[in-house]
């Protein structure tokens, strides 16, 4: 995909856009100066955990001297362990927001991003009853989860992404199904931008080639009027489900682009 500055770009039309390879958002005007412009790339042995804003590793040290998120060879793991705890009925073991440089990059207000990675789920993560979410969107300090993907347990396990409308009400948008998305690295793509009206969040997920999973919505608030947006990764999940396991997340190849 072909990479525009700010300073570089020039009026294209739809033509001369698909030529460059560039990618609009599904929403931009067909004559528009802007590109996706790469923000943060960072790589495991040169940004270590200095990739995000911050950790959230057993906060309430129920696992003392333990890690449970580290660089290993060419990919970022969060381990979670059945001890661990993060409160009296669930656990948490996250990063949280994108840092490169020394800056942290915000989200915020109108703003369009796209973030993508690539995840591996092991059979040990399991999909559970209630609650257990593998990445999140959230502003910073204020209130619930924007959008979280999760894998669910109803009917059979599936991979779900549950978003907020603007009354709060969830919806819940199925990815597929669990299992066959386990063991493997999986491409995750996010694009969305961050408003109260007007907004939207669609998602890609492939198995190399394949896509195994793909929507969009604008049934969505994706702004709380306060603050920015930042991604979290890692795992978060209650412990009132049965079968849960040790077990582990990797993530490689971040990337975020801002439309600019």
């Amino acid at each position: 995909m072909a990479e525009l500055s700010r300073r570089g770009a020039v009026k294209l039309g739809a033509a001369g856009a698909l030529a460059l390879g560039v990618v609009r958002p599904a929403y931009a005007d067909p004559v528009i100066e802007a590109a996706w412009a790469l923000k943060w790339n960072p790589t495991p042995s040169g940004d270590g955990l200095k990739a995000f804003e911050g950790l959230e590793d057993d906060r309430a040290g129920s696992h003392s001297g333990t890690k449970h998120i580290y660089v290993s060879g060419d990919h970022w793991r969060f381990d979670m362990h059945t001890r661990d705890r993060d409160g009296s009925d669930r656990q948490r073991n996250e990063s949280k927001g994108m840092r490169s440089g020394g800056t942290t990059h915000k989200i915020g207000k109108d703003q369009t991003w796209k973030i993508t990675y690539q995840a591996f789920w092991p059979s040990s993560l399991t999909a559970t009853t209630r609650f257990t979410h593998i990445m999140q969107m959230k502003v910073q300090d204020v209130g619930g989860p924007l959008w979280t993907l999760t894998p669910r347990a109803k009917d059979k396990p599936t991979l779900t992404i549950l978003t907020l409308k603007d009354n709060d009400a969830n919806t819940e948008h199925i990815v597929g199904d669990w299992t066959p998305l386990q063991n493997k690295w999986i491409d995750v793509e996010f694009e969305f931008k961050a408003s109260n009206s007007g907004g939207h969040l669609a998602w890609l997920f492939k198995d190399g080639a394949a896509v195994v999973g793909q929507g969009r919505t604008t049934a969505v608030d994706l702004w709380r009027d306060k603050n920015y947006l930042r991604p979290k990764w890692g795992i978060y999940r209650s412990i009132e489900s049965s079968g849960l396991q040790n077990t582990y997340q990797l993530i490689r190849n971040y990337r975020g682009y801002k439309w600019e």
